[in-house]
């Protein structure tokens, strides 16, 4: 629980606070050799605590308010997948990760949340009654560690993000629910607005967008969520944690159809400059928690902080070293460099990207399958070589 007379997250955000989040726990970590990337399992929580610690300190010294529990995916079913052999069980990573985040949020004035995110079950057309057992097992977990709040994220299908705000609701704690669509709205073609609608009435407190898409499109995506909120007569408070990539060419999926993903990411990655565009217009269409997911790294996070900072009354611990706009380059030997030392320098940059002929957008793969497909189904045993050469063969046409 949270140090006496520190706020929670609701009494923040009804205040009118900005609040910010932290980054992309699985893709910084994969990237420092801690995870794998397929699984994208948090197992790093108790077999590397120390590197999940000190990335929750950089994330708190780059101005986050919020250490969010490093238990994306960290269900059971989820950690059984396609012959993933697990050393920890999932309440043993939970608990872990619970731990580590109000230790670092105790150094500062950040709160716990406490994350669960979609299922295998649910895409294996489990019922409601199994895949809920499933958020279940992890809550009770955050309920024994009493996390400050709770967050259902990285959802494809509304029905399956209104089934967990359910079961987070019932222990009387704030909720927030993001879903990973874009403008053309979840894998069932529910639209943003309708699919804002359903998680308000099933109970969540904050509502918004996270990963998948760039922070313009996410921006955008969560504007219609609050149309329709409003439209329907209801209120919630708004939240936005989108991919560090720029994402133009993706379809409805998102990053994960784009042929880069997950190893050649980097030349989409946005600039701090960037950020600060980003947090600025996130802010100004009303929107306070903001944060981010995959490929945010603490420089990102402490970005989205120095551009708030007026609103937020201060800077973050990380600005001591860098200054507003490259203040610090001012002290750099080359005088060109010292030229550089000045905002409309780096908002009016077009940054090359170093490599010749390279394409500026890809073509997504596209393939429009999601729950009920026999490619998706969960299954413990490892992906056999007969399953590889059918999706090799399908990857050809």
């Amino acid at each position: 629980m949270a140090p006496a007379g520190k706020k929670g997250i609701l009494e923040r955000l009804d205040a009118g606070e900005v609040v910010i989040g932290d980054g992309g726990f699985v893709f910084a970590l994969e990237k420092r050799g801690y995870v794998k990337a397929g699984p994208w399992t948090p197992e790093a929580a108790a077999e590397n605590p120390e590197a999940v610690r000190q990335l929750h300190r950089e994330f708190l010294r780059a101005g986050s308010n919020v250490m969010q529990t490093f238990t994306f995916y960290a269900s059971d079913d989820k950690l059984e997948n396609r012959g993933h052999v697990q050393r920890f069980t999932g309440q043993q990573i939970n608990e872990f990760a619970c731990d580590l985040a109000r230790e670092v949020a105790n150094e500062g004035d950040a709160l716990v949340a406490g994350g669960v995110s979609q299922t295998p079950a649910y895409l294996s057309c489990k019922s409601e009654d199994e895949v809920k057992a499933i958020f279940k097992k992890q809550l009770d977990v955050f309920v024994k560690k009493d996390v400050d709040f709770l967050i259902a994220e990285y959802f494809e299908h509304v029905e399956e993000a209104e089934w967990a705000v359910h079961v987070l609701k019932a222990t009387g704690k704030p909720v927030a629910a993001t879903l990973c669509i874009g403008p053309e709205g979840d894998l069932h073609n529910i639209s943003p607005g309708d699919c804002a609608v359903k998680l308000v009435k099933a109970g969540a407190d904050i509502v918004g967008i996270n990963c998948h898409f760039d922070p313009e499109t996410c921006v955008k995506t969560v504007k219609m969520m609050m149309e329709g909120v409003e439209k329907a007569g209801l209120k919630a408070h708004y939240m936005c944690q989108p991919l560090a990539y720029h994402t133009p060419d993706c379809n409805r999926q998102g990053f994960i159809d784009l042929p880069e993903f997950p190893f050649a990411l980097e030349p989409r990655i946005l600039t701090r400059w960037d950020m600060q565009k980003y947090a600025r217009e996130a802010y100004n269409a009303g929107i306070r928690y903001i944060g981010g997911c995959c490929g945010f790294e603490p420089y990102h996070i402490r970005a989205l902080s120095e551009e708030l900072a007026a609103e937020r009354g201060f800077l973050p611990a990380g600005s001591e070293k860098h200054g507003s706009w490259g203040s610090g380059l001012e002290m750099h030997t080359k005088p060109w460099v010292r030229a550089r030392a000045r905002r409309d320098y780096w908002e009016q940059l077009k940054p090359a990207s170093g490599r010749p002929y390279s394409s500026s957008l890809s073509s997504p793969d596209a393939w429009g399958i999601t729950k009920g497909h026999a490619d998706l189904v969960q299954q413990k045993e490892a992906t056999s070589q007969e399953q590889l050469k059918s999706l090799f063969d399908k990857a050809k046409h």
